[in-house]
């Protein structure tokens, strides 16, 4: 798969295959490839904590606040939820510095993603969520801050591209068919 169409299948998911189950091994390829991302003054600071054991999921899932410019409907629609978890999280050990390494995090965040899609799966970052609940949820030490949750899992959503329209809205939405479209701005558009 040539790398745009990579990118282009990369998208945020919200309905997942839940007779999928993701392994501990797919999740440790994934970390594999955010180990090997740059890192802001080669701190390496990000540590992650797997989530694929059925139970451990769905005490994260209700700690995590999907699609929240959906208004009118929850997802994942129940029945669609992931089926695995990776926490991103920080080592306050290495540096306190949460700010300073948000960038790291988006880097290995989306790193991850993109191997996902190559597995055949997708997956969605998460950030609405309450870091000291994350934490308890999932027993971390004090010194571990999590800054950010991927879900992963195989896609059981149709998820469409379009160009944004004459009212110039970057809103995702949803059609009757649960169809989710998210508007791209024109190239045109965004080169300065």
């Amino acid at each position: 798969m040539e790398f745009v169409e990579l990118v282009r299948k990369n998208r945020s998911y919200r309905g997942y295959n839940e007779n999928r189950p993701v392994t501990r091994e797919e999740l440790t390829r994934l970390v594999e490839c955010a180990r090997l991302c740059p890192s802001s003054v080669n701190a390496q600071p990000l540590k992650y904590r797997l989530v694929w054991q059925k139970e451990e999921v769905a005490r994260l899932q209700e700690k995590t606040n999907w699609a929240k410019a959906l208004t009118s409907i929850t997802l994942p629609h129940p029945g669609m939820c992931p089926t695995a978890f990776i926490v991103i999280c920080q080592d306050t050990g290495i540096d306190t510095s949460l700010q300073r390494y948000q960038k790291d995090v988006g880097i290995v965040a989306q790193t991850m993603l993109l191997g996902a899609v190559e597995m055949g799966l997708g997956g969605c970052m998460i950030g609405n969520f309450n870091a000291g609940e994350v934490r308890q949820v999932l027993a971390l030490p004090e010194a571990m801050a999590p800054l950010l949750v991927v879900a992963i899992g195989e896609p059981a959503e149709t998820v469409v591209l379009t160009e944004v329209g004459p009212d110039g809205s970057v809103q995702y939405y949803r059609d009757e068919n649960d169809v989710h479209y998210v508007p791209k701005r024109a190239l045109e558009d965004i080169l300065i």
